[in-house]
């Protein structure tokens, strides 16, 4: 009896209304909507604006996220060690938006520098970006478990989260446009990209000290000291992790395809420029309809994220062959199978965020101590990597199929194959191989184990 109160009170935890507000809005809100505004515009702003290279400007990417991927079990390590009265994670949600503030305004200045220095200003503020995004999103990713146990309560957070990260993404990758003209044809601004990024940064603000104020870090074991590559390699050493270190690679893959090559398949692949904002806004539509409405209730009918993640992707790679094939030959048949595909394809992006917690709970049972920081430094190290691919792998793409800047209805066969392949082919191949890594899901095999484990767990506070 005793044990089966114990299991209901786990099950039946909440992780408290001002935290599951301030969580999904620290990072999905307006720190998401810039992530989408430079994912969906930021190259063809480099190529196009500055007048970079396709060659430089794949290399700046390359650099960047590089780094960014590298510095990533750095920053996991460090969350894990610190140790203030403030705890381990929410320390960083102070300040950390203070910079992303700088940076993401300073991404978008247009210097009157020789042609090296705008290279090297563009890279330094892109680094700075990339790195204040590090900074804020392990601790924040680790904070989740450690401030509710019960895996029905981490799930409403994370659907909560998708839902509203579907939202914001939504309207930064379609209403950019409108967003910076408010700024330069209404209040008059020579540059409507610098207001629109600080007066997100102030949102952002808002939002990440809301998360310090409401979250605590009651569920905590700690670990012995050694050295960082030993704590890396702690998590690392078991290999019935490795799928989904695969998988957060490659959903990053397909989902930042879905929107960073979306721009240049309908300026150039269906060469009507006009169209960009409606196909972008069924593009959103879709992502929102995928992570408000499709990911409850397949999670509800499937139960488990692995689950639903393989049959998302069965249905995925269908329609997007299908539109691989046929998609520029009817505008409409192009409208209602985009749609109808991200609105199963879109829901990756959240329902790889449960795997987190289900790698947080089995180190915890295999080691018995909280590597919260390190395990979400792996995933951000696999999704930075998968951006890297995405960025620098699109523009790379590009230049070697002979692509030519604002060549509206003038590109190389070559180059119109390329991003009909980037837009359609590549997610078919990350949904592929994301189908064979789900069939060696390590978390199934120890579920009751690990339910165990975390009903006779301890708060800390």
């Amino acid at each position: 009896m005793k044990e089966e109160n114990i299991k209901t009170q786990v099950q039946g935890e909440k992780a408290g209304k001002g935290f599951t507000f301030f969580y999904a809005t620290s990072v999905n809100g307006t720190p998401m909507l810039i992530a989408s505004i430079i994912t969906s515009y930021y190259a063809l702003f480099l190529t196009d604006e500055l007048m970079i290279s396709a060659g430089a400007a794949s290399l700046i990417m390359l650099i960047a996220t590089v780094w960014d991927a590298i510095n990533d079990p750095l920053m996991g390590v460090i969350a894990d060690r610190t140790h203030t009265r403030f705890g381990r994670y929410r320390p960083y949600f102070l300040f950390s938006p203070v910079l992303l503030t700088l940076f993401a305004t300073l991404m978008w200045a247009k210097p009157n520098f020789s042609t090296n220095g705008l290279f090297v200003w563009v890279l330094i503020m892109y680094i700075g970006y990339g790195m204040t995004v590090t900074m804020y999103t392990m601790p924040r990713y680790s904070i989740l478990p450690a401030h509710v146990k019960s895996q029905e309560a981490r799930n409403r957070v994370v659907m909560f989260s998708t839902a509203i990260v579907s939202i914001v993404y939504s309207i930064g990758s379609t209403f950019k446009v409108q967003m910076v003209a408010f700024f330069t044809d209404t209040l008059g601004f020579e540059n409507g990209y610098i207001p629109l990024m600080i007066v997100c940064g102030i949102f952002a603000c808002v939002c990440f000290w809301g998360l310090f104020a409401t979250s605590k870090e009651r569920y905590i074991v700690e670990s012995k000291k050694r050295p960082a590559f030993l704590e890396i390699g702690s998590v690392l050493k078991h290999c019935e992790l490795y799928p989904f270190i695969a998988v957060w690679f490659l959903a990053s893959i397909s989902y930042g395809m879905m929107f960073s090559t979306s721009v240049y398949y309908i300026m150039y692949y269906i060469a009507r420029p006009d169209l960009i904002s409606l196909y972008m806004g069924i593009v959103s539509v879709g992502t929102m309809v995928s992570m408000i409405v499709l990911m409850p209730l397949c999670l509800k009918i499937f139960k488990t994220g692995q689950k639903v993640l393989a049959f998302t992707q069965i249905v995925s790679i269908i329609l997007y062959v299908i539109l691989f094939i046929f998609g520029g030959k009817n505008l409409l048949v192009l409208y209602v199978l985009t749609f109808i595909a991200t609105s199963f394809s879109g829901m990756q992006n959240g329902l790889v965020d449960i795997f987190v917690n289900d790698a947080v709970d089995f180190i915890q049972f295999k080691d018995g101590a909280s590597a919260n920081g390190v395990i979400s430094s792996i995933k951000g190290f696999s999704q930075k990597c998968g951006n890297t691919v995405t960025k620098a792998g699109i523009l790379f793409a590009l230049g070697i199929a002979g692509y030519v800047a604002n060549a509206v209805g003038n590109q190389p066969e070559s180059a119109m194959f390329m991003i009909n392949f980037l837009r359609f082919g590549i997610p078919v191949v990350a949904a592929a191989i994301m189908l064979v890594c789900i069939r060696f899901n390590p978390i199934e095999k120890y579920a009751d184990e690990i339910a165990e484990m975390k009903k006779n767990m301890e708060t800390k506070a």
